[in-house]
Formats: C-alpha cells, structure tokens, sequence
C-alpha cells in the first residue's frame, strides 16, 4: 500500500465545478493572493488528480477566452445550431 500524502486543508477562497459528464470528477478554482497564482485542480472524489497554476497576470486571458467561448456558443445556438459551437472550420 502507497503511503499516505500530508493531508492539506482546501482554502476558503474557490470555487468547485462538476464535470459535464457527471461521476465524481469536479474542477476545484481557488486563488492563492500570496503567490500570485489561480490554481486549477482536477478531482476524482477525494483524490486531486492534478494542477495547473495560472499566473494572476494571465487570469484576464483566461476568462476572456471562456467568455468568447460561451459568447460563440449563444451566436450557434442563435443561428439554429443548439449545443453546436460556433468553431471556424479547419482551413
């Protein structure tokens, strides 16, 4: 049996995102102000299956893009195409 990780207590600033595909995956967000970082962990369960660190100068990026994503999304979904993003085609 593997031994045991230290056991780390989640901070009270974040936010937990169930996986669109449902079980027990969940996206963690939580910012960590005293490096400067927005941390994004991936769950199963219990188990943090792993991390990406975005710097907080990146942060704007970031939600920027999943903004114009749902913003295509609506535009689809506007020319009669639901759940089908608006994507440009491959050239």
């Amino acid at each position: 049996m593997a031994p045991m990780g230290r056991i780390v207590a989640l901070p009270a600033r974040g936010e937990v995102f169930a996986d669109a595909r449902g079980g027990d995956r969940m996206l963690r967000v939580s910012w960590h102000h005293e490096h400067g970082v927005v941390v994004l962990s991936l769950w199963r369960g219990a188990a943090c299956a792993g991390t990406f660190r975005v710097s907080a100068e990146e942060v704007p990026g970031l939600v920027a893009a999943l903004t114009e994503g749902l913003a295509q999304g609506y535009v689809a979904g506007a020319a009669g195409l639901p759940g089908e993003p608006a994507v440009d085609a491959p050239g």
